[in-house]
């Protein structure tokens, strides 16, 4: 045990906007969840295997989890002893785990899943009408499985979901193979890339299995774009010829944001549309998730459209190292609608950019975006002086050493863990000189600074 006694490891993550949710002393490799879920009554039967590694001697790890009644935990196939604090499942193995050793924790549990309650309402595993969603930003994972629910704790998944068969089931991955037997369909699903706890999801719906080509979706028929990504929806029947104009220009946009940011992340995208409203779309890692109110056909939401698909880039596969750095999620997928607009002949980045600088001036100036406080974590200027931030740094490195610094910080930290620190020094060495005092100005002043001319 390298000298040092074994202990238990933290029950908070240290994050200083979270620190309820992940826990010390581990690190979770893979998560390998197998699910049976039956929908009218919403219940939950489900065994959960996580491969961790312990970054300590550990007597005892943490877990955040839900609500449920557990029926077993084994640590390495023996029988581990275990408690429940509120949101907390704590695990003591019968032997101690040396560090730096690789160990498996499997727990089997069945309950009703419900969301997280958080100062930004229920969050996590929540009933549709006709089905199910889950919505985890940003701490609603341990809704429906065991987790150590910290951002930077990246993981690869397989997951299995077994339900009603005239049910459509999305989840996070890679679709490899799908059962049926008498009522009941097995969809089994694996992704490989690291991924954030509050970005794997599970979508139940009665949809229609849509595939995308650059141009619209293309019923019946297997397309995929030149660049080799699949692009899929699952959609409720009635909205099916509105979805058909709102997303007939998402194959563009994926060019484009590959023009923008490099190569796309995963394996395949994947869109849902619900049957319900929803407040605002959710993304997920490969998967958007939208409202049947964001679906008009008339493309009122299309820059949504954008932003999610944006998100794949900056928040899923760069994810924030923890939740001060939001500003990179939400700067650079606001940023992303701005460039789209011009690409697609609407407004120009630049009118976008005076437009939103306006707005924003008109506001309080209140809110350091380098680090708005969790209370203001999702406050609409995170998002838009996020994109401002980015405009203004393009007017002073210049288009060339922009689009060049963007790339690269999406290409050099794919699937990893990013800080706001990280991409200033990317950008002094794509700018060739420093520029302390120009994100100062933008990321840790209250004022709003002028927009250089582009």
């Amino acid at each position: 045990m390298n000298g040092k006694a074994a202990a238990p490891g933290a029950e908070t993550s240290g994050d200083g906007y979270l620190p309820a949710h992940g826990n010390g002393g581990y690190r979770v490799r893979h998560y390998d969840l197998d699910l049976d879920y039956r929908i009218g009554p919403n219940r939950l039967s489900a065994a959960a295997v996580l491969t961790c590694e312990a970054t300590q001697a550990l007597s005892r790890l943490t877990l955040d989890f839900g609500e449920f009644r557990v029926s077993r935990v084994l640590v390495d196939g023996k029988p581990a002893k275990y408690v429940r604090r509120g949101l907390k499942l704590q695990v003591k193995p019968a032997r101690s785990l040396p560090a730096g050793a690789e160990f498996q924790v499997e727990i089997r549990y069945a309950g009703n899943p419900r969301p997280v309650s958080s100062r930004w309402g229920d969050i996590g595993w929540d009933e549709l009408t006709d089905g199910a969603l889950v919505a985890s930003q940003p701490v609603g994972a341990p809704s429906w499985f065991p987790c150590n629910d910290h951002p930077a704790d990246k993981a690869s998944y397989r997951i299995s979901v077994a339900t009603s068969s005239p049910y459509l089931v999305a989840a996070t991955g890679n679709l490899v193979s799908r059962y049926q037997s008498a009522s009941t369909t097995k969809w089994v699903f694996e992704r490989p890339e690291p991924t954030s706890t509050y970005l794997v999801s599970v979508q139940i719906g009665r949809y229609e299995d849509l595939e995308l080509s650059s141009g619209a979706w293309v019923p019946g028929t297997a397309v995929d774009r030149p660049g080799g990504v699949v692009q899929r929806a699952a959609v409720p029947p009635r909205l099916r010829r509105a979805f058909a104009r709102d997303f007939g220009r998402q194959g563009r946009m994926m060019d484009a944001l590959e023009d923008w940011f490099g190569p796309y992340p995963f394996g395949e995208y994947v869109v849902v549309v619900t049957d319900d409203d929803l407040d605002d779309p959710i993304e997920a890692q490969g998967m958007a998730i939208f409202g049947a109110n964001h679906v008009d056909g008339k493309r009122t939401h299309e820059r949504l459209v954008v932003h999610e698909l944006a998100h794949q880039w900056f928040g899923n596969s760069l994810t924030v190292a923890d939740w001060r750095h939001i500003w990179l999620n939400e700067g650079f997928a606001t940023y992303a609608e701005w460039l789209w607009s011009e690409r697609a002949g609407g407004e120009s980045a630049e009118a976008l950019a005076r437009g939103w600088h306006a707005r924003v001036r008109a506001k309080p100036a209140d809110v350091t975006i380098g680090d708005p406080g969790v209370s203001r974590m999702f406050d609409e200027r995170v998002y838009k002086r996020g994109g401002l931030t980015l405009h203004a740094l393009r007017g002073e490195m210049g288009d060339s050493a922009f689009f060049a610094l963007v790339k690269a910080w999406a290409v050099e930290n794919r699937h990893g863990a990013v800080t706001t620190e990280g991409f200033v020094a990317l950008a002094e060495s794509y700018a060739g000189r420093s520029l302390g005092e120009f994100f100062v100005r933008w990321l840790e002043r209250v004022e709003l600074p002028s927009l250089p001319l582009l």
